[in-house]
């Protein structure tokens, strides 16, 4: 696990990579506290394709099982860690790419939160209709 690490450190840019126990606990699981979860190896905080081009390579490479999340405001533990995998947030990823209003086509960041982009769909007329109760916070990559 150590050298796995290493290379990702030495890929990602500085602050990333996060081992600090009680910070990945925060993201280990998401809101349903029936639901097992396990003990990361690591997180990363994504902020680019590159970030996410980068973990997915090197565990790859590694074996090592990837868990994204955004928001995790999911019920389902579908956002939970499994032992020894590395976490990939999501939820720093919020651009707003492309509204194409004749298309019908959005293209987003998986960390847009759901009242963003409906909000920015309204500004053009359209309406963004999945309405999920934490829709302030959750994001659209939970949505997938």
């Amino acid at each position: 696990m150590t050298s796995f690490l290493n290379a990702l450190h030495r890929t990602l840019p500085a602050g990333r990579l996060v081992t600090d126990p009680g910070v990945m606990s925060a993201y280990a699981h998401d809101e349903a506290m029936w639901a097992p979860f396990g003990t990361p190896a690591a997180l990363v905080r994504a902020t680019s394709v590159e970030d996410v081009q980068a973990v997915v390579s090197t565990c790859a490479q590694y074996g090592v099982p990837v868990v994204p999340r955004g928001a995790g405001t999911g019920v389902s533990g579908g956002a939970n860690a499994i032992d020894g995998c590395m976490l990939l947030s999501l939820e720093a990823m919020t651009e707003i790419v492309e509204i194409d209003p004749f298309e019908r086509l959005a293209v987003v960041q998986p960390g847009v939160v759901n009242d963003d982009l409906r909000a920015a769909c309204a500004k053009l007329g359209l309406w963004y209709p999945p309405d999920p109760a934490s829709s302030p916070w959750s994001t659209i990559g939970g949505n997938v």
